[in-house]
């Protein structure tokens, strides 16, 4: 579903990225582990089309995204619609005056019905369990209410791909958990799930996969979840334990 052949990124004069080759295939739930300033939260961007890449290729679902077919505004929505990114931090991302309004948002951009933007809505509502939320402002929430906040807002469009940069950031154990139990089920109701993380202890069992990049920016090493970070002297040698 999503493929990245020797995809480069660079900022300023130097690469943040550099020759990323990964195939992610439908229905995965895929961890990206690695020291801080390697480069995940530029590679979650990259697939979501915020930043593109200086070279290489990456293909969503066999389409090359590329910033010609960005340019295209059918095929820029609907690409949009398909893959959804919560930000690592939620004030990114929050902007509208109430919650309801925040998570009707997208749905309306979508050009759906008012019908269909309340069902939405209330659906992603109840998942969340932010009832009470629906009419508060978003800036005067908590933190863990405004990650969920951001996250309904973002299942309301119904992504197929789900990418999450450092979800557990500044949560209390508590929001954590339950963060967990939602990946859980989002990923066992097929969507694909992509997460950078350091919190290793809060995602234990929800991914298969692993992918470290390591300092020099390139991916050092794709495979089993358990198996990598249950390697405490690679994970010593690339500095993320």
């Amino acid at each position: 579903m999503i493929e990245l052949q020797g995809v480069t990124c660079t900022y300023g004069d130097g690469d943040v990225l550099t020759e990323v080759d990964l195939r992610i295939q439908r229905g995965e739930a895929v961890a990206i582990i690695g020291p801080n300033g390697c480069g995940k939260s530029t590679l979650l961007k990259l697939l979501n089309g915020i930043v593109l890449p200086r070279k290489g290729r990456y293909a969503f679902d066999a389409d090359d995204i590329t910033p010609e077919r960005l340019k295209d505004a059918t095929f820029a929505k609907r690409f949009h619609q398909r893959i959804g990114f919560l930000f690592q931090n939620s004030d990114t991302q929050l902007f509208c005056p109430v919650v309801h309004d925040e998570i009707a948002f997208g749905p309306r951009q979508m050009g759906l019905s008012e019908e269909q933007v309340a069902r939405r809505v209330e659906d992603c509502i109840e998942l969340m369990g932010i009832g009470k939320l629906r009419n508060r402002v978003p800036y005067h929430l908590s933190e863990g209410e405004k990650r969920k906040v951001a996250l309904a807002a973002v299942l309301a469009l119904n992504p197929e791909v789900l990418v999450l940069d450092e979800p557990m950031n500044g949560l209390d154990p508590r929001m954590k958990h339950f963060l967990r139990e939602i990946i859980l089920s989002l990923n066992h109701g097929g969507k694909t799930i992509l997460c950078s993380t350091h919190d290793f202890r809060y995602i234990d069992g929800v991914f298969r996969t692993a992918v470290v990049i390591g300092e020099d920016h390139r991916v050092v090493r794709v495979g089993s979840y358990h198996e990598i970070i249950n390697d405490k002297d690679f994970l010593r040698a690339q500095n993320i334990i």
